[in-house]
């Protein structure tokens, strides 16, 4: 498979025209996988467009592709959003990583009242930037169109107004409907990760009587780390997008 590479310039781009790659992109290019002249590659601006193009040129600062073809990748409707709850070590960062492998449209990270890792003030900002750099990367390696959206962190207030609009989904492993027995329809799925206390019964009752549903995976209990990555699996294949 062609190397793939993201970069704004893509939006725009033409069969016929060039495109360059600069800054990281063009060290990445040249100096990590050491692309040739000739080499064919794929670029895309993460927000749908999709090009094919061959390596013209090639500089540690400069990489330029020669466009040989276009196309533009609706956004995915409905979409599938990750509320992961912030979690100790790199656990969140571990499941941020494979859901957006696995095809998450949307990650929201969520100050859980068991949350052991807090999100305050400039560490809100920094680890938002942090998620929002390994999903960039994952969906490059994915080779994906879009590049989903990382939100600010949210509350559990504000995750019980999404269930207004949209299907917010407890993974509870207490929970008597299994995942799998789902009935899809149109709203977006928002599938709810609590941290590795679990979620508490205050925040299970509170967005259950907005509206959200619990749901099962299965019969054991899985890693804070796990739980997103696998329920998006499912979904991948109810709907089928797998």
């Amino acid at each position: 498979m062609a190397l793939h590479f993201v970069t704004a310039a893509a939006s725009a781009a033409q069969p016929g025209g060039v495109v360059p790659l600069t800054g990281a992109e063009a060290k990445h290019a040249a100096v990590v996988r050491r692309v040739r002249v000739g080499e064919p590659v794929t670029l895309g601006d993460g927000a749908g467009v999709w090009l094919h193009g061959e390596v013209a040129s090639v500089a540690p600062a400069l990489v330029e592709v020669r466009i040989l073809s276009r196309r533009e990748d609706p956004r995915p409707d409905p979409r599938i959003v990750l509320v992961q709850a912030l979690a100790k070590g790199d656990r969140d960062e571990l499941a941020v990583q494979a859901a957006c492998e696995l095809g998450v449209d949307e990650i929201v990270p969520w100050q859980a009242a068991r949350s052991v890792s807090r999100w305050d003030g400039v560490k809100a900002a920094k680890g938002r930037e942090r998620w929002a750099t390994i999903v960039r990367e994952a969906a490059k390696q994915a080779h994906r169109s879009w590049i989903p959206e990382v939100a600010t962190v949210a509350s559990t207030a504000e995750l019980a107004r999404r269930a207004e609009t949209q299907r917010v989904l407890i993974l509870d492993p207490t929970a008597p409907a299994a995942l799998s027995a789902l009935i899809p329809d149109e709203r977006d799925i928002v599938l709810v990760v609590g941290p590795e206390g679990g979620i508490s019964p205050e925040e299970i009752e509170r967005l259950v009587a907005a509206g959200a549903e619990r749901v099962l995976l299965g019969d054991t209990v899985l890693r804070t780390s796990t739980a997103g990555p696998a329920a998006i699996a499912v979904l991948n294949v109810a709907r089928g997008r797998w």
